[in-house]
């Protein structure tokens, strides 16, 4: 069984796009494709485009679920794919592969998040930051007494905090015990109620667009498992903008299943939670076009 996983906001670097657009056949005309999609030129921002450029929420969503989608439909056409997994932003191309929703559904609604998410970031000051290490029971209370929420559950001894930008430093500053505390270069608190205007704007684009029961298997960020509804999953894409990503539920799902695991661009930070989290995988990270060897073979 071989499932393909998405990945989500902060695995894009500058240039990353550039050897998938001059060496995989096809992969150029399926960026242009999308872009058309979210009216941005993710050419340009996945090859010539600085760094602070793509990391713009505004682009940098678009941008990762166009890879994947890319990198899908020209490389995967002759492999047989059991099922699908996307994080956080990364579920909207696991949601185009599986079916559930078509690429240009996918595009438009990514690009309504991303402007809309980046909006309500703008609100107010806030920020995320990632632990790593230290116990779980000890983490919450700790963020509990800060006014901070967990926003990401990774899994592999890590979980990713977000909320005022003055507790997000409090917390950096005085860290849990037997915990890392790293602040992320994010826009603001992703996951949670700060993002409640994103989730609403987000809806009302949803309730216009169509979807269909995946064709693949599919997990969900929201309790790990599998999807039978596209509808169901469609509102759930709605509802993960405000609610906590839940990747260690879907890492418990998959190791359960013992599938083979690969990672599509922009690879690298699933699979190293996945070769944490899940005790004798294998899976591999399409990082650069000549990964897919490993694939095929």
């Amino acid at each position: 069984m071989l499932v393909v996983a998405c990945p989500g906001q902060g695995s894009q670097s500058e240039g990353f796009l550039s050897s998938w657009i001059s060496e995989v056949p096809g992969f150029r005309a399926e960026l242009e494709r999308l872009s058309g999609f979210c009216e941005l030129d993710l050419i340009e921002l996945g090859t010539s485009a600085a760094e602070e450029v793509i990391k713009d929420t505004s682009n940098a969503q678009p941008l990762i679920v166009a890879a994947a989608i890319a990198s899908y439909r020209t490389l995967f056409e002759a492999v047989d794919v059991s099922g699908v997994v996307g994080h956080s932003v990364g579920e909207f191309a696991a949601a185009a592969i599986s079916g559930v929703l078509s690429d240009e559904s996918a595009m438009r609604l990514v690009k309504i998040r991303a402007d809309a998410m980046a909006e309500a970031a703008g609100l107010q000051p806030t920020s995320m930051a990632a632990l790593l290490g230290g116990e779980i029971e000890l983490i919450a209370s700790h963020l509990e007494s800060l006014g901070i929420s967990i926003a990401n559950h990774n899994g592999a001894g890590q979980v990713v905090a977000a909320g005022g930008k003055d507790a997000i430093s409090e917390l950096v500053a005085n860290p849990p015990e037997k915990t890392r505390v790293i602040e992320l270069k994010v826009a603001g608190a992703f996951h949670t109620g700060y993002m409640e205007s994103a989730r609403l704007r987000l809806k009302e684009a949803a309730d216009q667009v169509e979807s269909s029961d995946p064709k693949l298997a599919l997990w969900s960020n929201f309790d790990g498992a599998l999807v039978s509804s596209g509808a169901a999953f469609l509102d759930s894409l709605v509802n993960q903008v405000s609610r906590p990503v839940r990747w260690d539920l879907c890492m418990e799902s998959l190791a359960n299943m013992a599938p083979a695991f690969v990672e599509l661009p922009p690879a690298g930070a699933l699979t190293g939670l996945v070769k944490r989290g899940i005790p004798g995988s294998n899976p591999i990270a399409l990082k650069t076009p000549s990964d897919f060897e490993k694939v095929s073979s």
